[in-house]
């Protein structure tokens, strides 16, 4: 192993003091070791068939690749045989100097120099030593500078001369120490020497990412003090013995991958997984699965109710068997879409294997609010921590885990190790918000572990056309990198504008073009349609595959018609606007039916909600929006899903009146039924995206005046060869280009129809494909000024995205990890300002309502609390129901006035839940008055 005076320095150079390593000393060689063969659990239990794959490539061929992936992962820490780290802690300190390993404490403590920089430095002077060649070396160092969560620039490593060698050690002794441990660790996984771990290919830039992620996740499983005790002895220092510790860390641990190797799934297996049928749509994308010639991007455009997510999750079970994929992403536009994908991808990854729905994770910011989440968590006893209560600690690698034995294969939820920060990503099965996507695709620390949750899975985006053109510049970013790593990834759209549908398939290909302007694709011919694209294992571009067909329902003839609203400000015209839509509806549902109203706005429809609720009764009228607390929304939700579903068991009866008045929530995975729908204008494809609600169903009984669909423009008005007026508030969110080109064609439909969904494509084209319309001149003018104000504010948020974008521009087709974090954004965002850093906002505010009296705290429903707001367990369910996201307009003084209640320091649901106190039902602490309304929701008038 070594002879005696080499014996001395590893047994006296230290990894954690005792107390960092449990109360014991732990040796720099025993945590190498317990980091290599935690790694090889990685590679036989977790990673992808297809990592493994390209592993072994890179490593030199079949089953070299476990052993190379070990030394990568162990090796990360090879920086701490330096005297800047070994003189830190006093009592480990004196073993090494009494060892032979001195230094100048004074120069040593004048200068910083972390162990992962150290590291570095120590293989870009030991590997070329060995005859690694410089372009192994290159790709090989950045992992073990970046794993704590930033690549730095070459610069980073160097010092003045002297401050170098009294920081990194530059006697013979030290050089010779640091050698020695290399060889070690090196023969204690079976290679010869140092030279004979040399790669022979370099990997993408992704892989590398992914390997940097893999090498973190190692080293923090290896770091949890937990499972892995402190080992000071040399004589029990191996690789064998840390074998058997780093088994025993994963058994307690509970972790464990998802499918492996699997067959590809036979013909019968959608009504296997899902009980029906397929349509033709979902038959034609799960044909394509089956032919595409290599990995690669599927673009699934069809109307709603076509069953485009269960034909994309036996598309991504295809697509993992043919590919080596391990498990999948299921990206949702929003945390309210996210709780019932939750529900059926479990059902569909239990149809897949008994058992393994156990390792299905829900990930967003609300999911403790989520009760089928909360309750399987709390079933398998594990702390109630997530990825958005855990401090921020990243020098503290593992989560403890409080269960002995959790018996992976039996778990109801991932193992406790992946809740943790930053982890959620590594679960085998993933349903979440977009955002985690568009995370992985910004330069913020370890965004490696991200990464490496993402590769080696199939990722599923739904409803893509929701990105705007900031949030796209992510999307897109994180395309490129999937791309490049051959990720399968299937993009799910009602339509898309054909310069939208170009951008996200230049964007996956990018990488294999040189330069990065990939052929045009052809757009569908038809709709439904998939156009899909792959990339072979030599880097080059295959033929895509663009493929039509016709959707399971007949067209239906959707009759448009306006209701102008009047021009001016005041209460006097609004009431007008809104009287004009209350006699359209009591017209049309003069004999009972069920009407949707679509506002852009929570003002517009809570003043519109005030209005039918007086004309109608407050039994005939409902109203659904997004500063609703989450009790309320959800009840909302579930109820008026019964009121507009198919069930006539449920749904309006025959003869009576229902009118929703909502929000753009009701746009995005809304499964209703309206036999009428009234909606603020809105971009074409958000428009068509509402009149997917309209006659949903094949209902047997429809009343006479609603047995033709039909959709009522509001938010505009005409003015002959003028353009028309449009509401301030929806310009505000859209901007007048889109509205003014969308209003063009509603105008132009009003007493027609419009074919849907086969016309589909064809309005959201001519809207966004930038041609002429048939428009008076005025209007021309107009619409020009307005489209050099779209381009200004699309340039500014595109410029406004480029500084957190994960690769500068410029630099997609470097070669290594080098450099990657350097002017990264700061460190330390919670889940709300990674939220608003991806979607161009302030971030938002979730605050839970509470009433306080002379007798203390209580909840909205008059439950005590007591002085302190102490919450027994049996409240905990109304606390968390009584929270709601405040406006933008009130977070930075929300930031600066609320906290959590004093009773919730420490609570694990609770400790970052900010408090807005109610008195009498009201509250000035913001700077404006705000009253809770039981009916009307949040609502914020001036002081």
């Amino acid at each position: 192993m070594a002879d005696p005076s080499e014996q001395r320095w590893l047994e006296a150079l230290w990894g954690k003091s005792a107390s960092r390593g449990g109360g014991r000393r732990n040796l720099l060689l025993a945590h190498m070791l317990d980091t290599a063969a935690v790694a090889e659990c990685l590679w036989d239990r977790f990673l992808a068939p297809v990592t493994r794959r390209s592993v072994d490539e890179i490593a030199g061929g079949p089953g070299k690749g476990r052993p190379f992936f070990a030394w990568l992962c162990g090796v990360h820490d090879c920086g701490k045989a330096v005297p800047a780290f070994q003189f830190v802690d006093e009592d480990c300190a004196r073993l090494v100097w009494d060892a032979g390993l001195q230094w100048d404490r004074h120069r040593v403590a004048r200068q910083p120099w972390r162990h992962d920089k150290a590291g570095a430095a120590l293989l870009r002077r030991c590997l070329p030593q060995a005859g690694w060649p410089v372009e192994q070396i290159d790709w090989v160092w950045p992992l073990v500078a970046g794993h704590h969560g930033a690549f730095p620039g070459r610069d980073a490593l160097y010092l003045r001369p002297a401050a170098l060698r009294a920081v990194q050690g530059a006697s013979a002794e030290w050089l010779r120490a640091q050698e020695v441990l290399l060889r070690v660790f090196t023969e204690q996984l079976g290679y010869r020497t140092v030279a004979e771990v040399a790669p022979v290919e370099v990997p993408n830039r992704a892989l590398q990412l992914q390997l940097a992620g893999l090498v973190v996740m190692a080293d923090w499983i290896a770091s949890n003090t937990t499972v892995f005790e402190g080992l000071d002895e040399l004589a029990k220092t191996g690789i064998e013995q840390s074998r058997r510790r780093a088994d025993r860390a994963w058994r307690e641990l509970g972790l464990r991958g998802g499918w492996g190797t699997r067959p590809v799934p036979g013909p019968e297996a959608f009504r296997d997984r899902f009980g029906q049928d397929m349509r033709p749509a979902q038959a034609m994308i799960v044909d394509v699965a089956r032919r595409m010639p290599d990995p690669g991007l599927m673009v699934f455009e069809a109307p709603m109710g076509e069953g485009k997510t269960k034909a994309a999750l036996l598309a991504a079970e295809i697509l993992a068997a043919r590919f080596g994929a391990d498990g999948v992403f299921v990206g949702m536009p929003t945390q309210a879409t996210c709780d019932p994908m939750f529900s059926e991808v479990r059902g569909w990854v239990a149809a897949t294997e008994p058992g393994l729905e156990g390792q299905v994770a829900l990930l967003h910011g609300k999911r403790r609010l989520n009760k089928q989440w909360r309750a399987l968590l709390e079933a398998t006893g594990e702390a109630p921590m997530d990825d958005y209560c855990v401090p921020e600690d990243d020098a503290q690698y593992g989560m403890v885990a409080t269960e002995e034995d959790s018996g992976a294969p039996d778990r109801l939820v991932p193992a406790e190790w992946f809740l943790g920060s930053k982890r959620g990503l590594l679960c085998p099965f993933v349903v979440g918000t977009i955002d985690q996507l568009l995370f992985a695709a910004t330069r913020t620390k370890h965004v490696m572990l991200r990464m490496a949750g993402l590769i080696g899975k199939v990722v599923i985006l739904d409803e893509v056309h929701a990105c705007d053109v900031y949030m796209s510049q992510f999307l897109e970013e994180g395309l490129r990198w999937l791309g490049q790593a051959r990720v399968p990834v299937v993009l799910l759209s009602a339509t898309l504008p054909p310069e939208q549908r170009e951008r996200l398939i230049n964007a996956y290909v990018s990488a294999h073009v040189q330069p990065s302007t990939p052929e045009p694709v052809h757009p569908p011919r038809g709709y439904p349609s998939v156009t899909a694209v792959s990339v072979g294992s030599d880097g080059n571009v295959r033929e895509p595959i663009v493929e039509h067909t016709g959707s399971w329902r007949p067209d239906q003839h959707v009759r448009v018609s306006v209701v102008d609203e009047t021009p001016h400000q005041g209460r006097t015209a609004a009431d007008d606007a809104e009287n004009a839509v209350a006699d359209l509806i009591a017209d049309r549902l003069r004999e009972g039916g069920c009407a949707l109203v679509i506002r852009n706005t929570v003002d517009r429809a809570q003043a519109t909600y005030r209005m039918l609720a007086r004309r109608f009764g407050r039994d005939q009228v409902g109203l659904l929006h997004g500063r609703l607390h989450a009790g309320d929304r959800a009840e909302r939700t579930e109820d008026n899903l019964g009121r507009f579903g198919p069930d006539p068991a449920k749904r309006v009866p025959p003869g009576t009146r229902w009118i929703l008045v909502a929000t753009s929530l009701a746009e995005q995975s809304f499964d209703v039924d309206a036999d009428l729908l009234v909606t603020d204008l809105a971009p074409i494809d958000l428009l068509l995206q509402r009149i997917g609600r309209l006659h949903r169903h094949n209902l047997a009984h429809r009343p006479t005046p609603l047995k033709t669909p039909e959709v009522v423009v509001t938010g505009l008005c005409r003015r002959g060869a003028k353009p028309p007026w449009l509401v301030r508030q929806s310009i505000a969110i859209y901007g007048e280009y889109l509205l003014l080109r969308s209003a063009a064609l509603v105008i132009e439909a009003e007493g027609g129809q419009w074919r849907v969904p086969s016309q589909v494509p064809e309005l959201v084209a001519a809207v966004y494909d930038g041609k002429p319309l048939s428009v008076p001149r005025a209007w021309v003018e107009a619409e020009h000024a307005a489209y050099v104000d779209y381009q200004r504010r699309q340039e500014e948020r595109i410029a406004n995205a480029e500084p957190f974008r994960l690769a500068r521009r410029g630099e997609e087709h470097s070669g290594t990890l080098e450099g990657l974090h350097v002017g990264a954004h700061r460190e330390g965002l919670g889940e709300q300002q990674f939220q608003a850093l991806v979607r161009d906002g302030a971030p938002s505010v979730e605050v839970a309502l509470v009433h306080e009296g002379d007798r203390g705290y209580s909840t909205l429903s008059g439950r005590r609390l007591g002085v302190n707001g102490d919450v027994a367990a049996e409240l905990l369910d109304e606390i968390l129901a009584a929270t709601v996201r405040l406006p933008q307009s009130l977070t930075t003084s929300a930031e600066e006035n609320l906290r959590p209640l004093p009773g919730w320091h420490g609570h694990p649901w609770l400790r970052h839940t900010k408090a807005l106190v109610l008195h009498n039902g009201r509250s000035d602490v913001l700077g404006k008055t705000v009253t809770y309304d039981s009916t009307l929701g949040l609502v914020v008038n001036p002081r």
